[in-house]
């Protein structure tokens, strides 16, 4: 006989467990199915492990620059097996974290392969033994892999995904890493600070190619500063490995195509959603290049089934992935929520230095036909940010002329990870520029750059 169950959610990443979490609040009989390891890529091989190493990265940054600070540190080095060590134990210190979430919520955890075997039921298979759940709802939340390059798959050793990347058999001496994204672009961070020779290659024609192009350019002028080699508008063609490092065919932006050597190299060229072989197609459920479809309450072609994170439509975040999971909750509860704004959702990378935005670029506020008012404020002009000897950078905002409407905020130095979010407000809030013009922002802070670049917009800055 099935277990029955109010929902049952396939994936504990931060979109399955956050939604099963929502759904015990509501009274709801929840189970939530788990192959690997509860919490999901993002808790035990993402945002939170990545975090770990690059802020070990960062304390090594600031001990080598530490005359500046009026300070030594003679004879400073790093133990790469202790980084990553401590970086494991975070990861297993969330996990343990989110199985007690679990107990005290009283979800029931099945760990296992799950496959969808009707429109409410899921079969979950551990070590050969098989128990059929019923549920009246069912969220898919699956998430993602690395995509790999046909041509060059990874074996651990030469060629890594981010997974290899993180726990590294050997510190890289020159290193290739593929891909200017997010992912990419904090691993080429992180082990630059530690000294390895990096050389990025990115195929469109700038770094972070969804940020706003102004920081595009500023970080590229960054790492070029920092030593690393960028090559944008270039592509790989061949990926060879020996016993001691790799062979890359790289073709440059002028056309021509030559062999580069390292040691290693990083595949970071996107994600593969995982919705192979869990009954999608038996279902009928819709899917678009993989990703399954949904509507804005996360409800796929075929009632009862729901679907969010990576598993659906960009941008592949985890917050927007626990939103997700909420709002399908909610909805299934019938308390009616707000339909998830793609305009409204931030996004951070942690490389140095950070770089964080929300809604539109100025480009594409053009594009959609808006006239802008465009303020912009540098790091340098801020007294917090000279304090702390952080005065690269700036924060730029964009408005709509005639509504006031904050279109988009971009923003690239110290800390902007954390700063970004007072802009997200801003927006799910509808604020429009004399909202942030008549808030008071303490001093001496960075976040006082996040007033100074909306004066900028409409000619008041003070302090440049």
């Amino acid at each position: 006989m099935s277990e029955v169950y109010d929902l049952v959610v396939l994936g504990s990443g931060p979109g399955g467990y956050v939604a099963a979490i929502r759904a015990a609040q509501l009274g709801l009989k929840t189970a939530i199915v788990e192959r690997e390891t509860l919490g999901g890529v993002c808790l035990n091989w993402g945002c939170i492990p990545t975090k770990a190493l690059l802020r070990s990265a960062e304390i090594y940054h600031y001990m080598q620059h530490a005359d500046a600070y009026g300070l030594t540190s003679a004879g400073s080095g790093f133990d790469m097996a202790k980084v990553v060590a401590r970086s494991r134990g975070i990861a297993k210190q969330l996990n343990q974290g989110v199985i007690h979430l679990m107990k005290k919520n009283k979800i029931v955890v099945y760990m296992g392969d799950g496959v969808l075997a009707g429109q409410e039921k899921l079969t979950v298979t551990n070590e050969g033994a098989s128990v059929e759940l019923a549920g009246k709802n069912i969220i898919v939340a699956t998430g993602a892999r690395a995509r790999e390059l046909p041509f060059a798959r990874s074996d651990g050793q030469r060629i890594w995904t981010y997974r290899h990347a993180m726990v590294p058999p050997e510190m890289p001496s020159k290193l290739l890493v593929i891909g200017s994204g997010a992912i990419g672009i904090e691993f080429a961070s992180f082990y630059r600070d530690f000294g390895a020779d990096v050389t990025v290659v990115e195929m469109l024609d700038r770094v972070v190619p969804v940020e706003d192009a102004e920081v595009s350019d500023f970080l590229e002028k960054s790492l070029v500063k920092q030593g690393m080699i960028v090559l944008t508008g270039a592509g790989v063609e061949s990926l060879s490995t020996t016993p001691i490092g790799v062979t890359a065919k790289i073709k440059t932006n002028d056309g021509k195509s030559a062999d580069y050597h390292f040691s290693h190299a990083i595949v970071a060229v996107g994600i593969v959603p995982n919705t192979e072989n869990i009954g999608l197609e038996a279902l009928g459920i819709e899917t678009n290049r993989g990703h399954i479809v949904t509507d804005s309450m996360c409800r796929t072609n075929v009632a009862g089934i729901w679907a969010i994170g990576d598993v659906t439509a960009p941008p592949w975040l985890a917050h927007k992935a626990s939103h997700e999971g909420v709002i399908a909750v909610e909805a299934m509860a019938g308390l009616h929520p707000h339909a998830m704004d793609a305009k409204n959702i931030p996004g951070c990378t942690y490389c140095h230095p950070q770089v964080a935005s929300v809604g539109l670029t100025e480009a594409k506020a053009r594009e959609a036909g808006h006239e802008v008012k465009v303020g912009k404020f540098p790091f340098i002009g801020n007294g917090k940010a000279i304090a702390l000897g952080e005065t690269e950078g700036f924060i730029k905002t964009v408005f709509d002329a005639k509504s006031g409407e904050l279109l988009g905020a971009h923003m690239i130095g110290a800390e902007v990870t954390e700063l970004i979010q007072g802009y997200t407000v801003g927006k799910t809030a509808e604020l429009v520029e004399t909202d942030f013009m008549n808030t008071v922002f303490p001093h001496p802070t960075l976040s006082e750059m996040m007033h100074e670049s909306v004066l900028g917009a409409y000619g008041r800055a003070v302090h440049i």
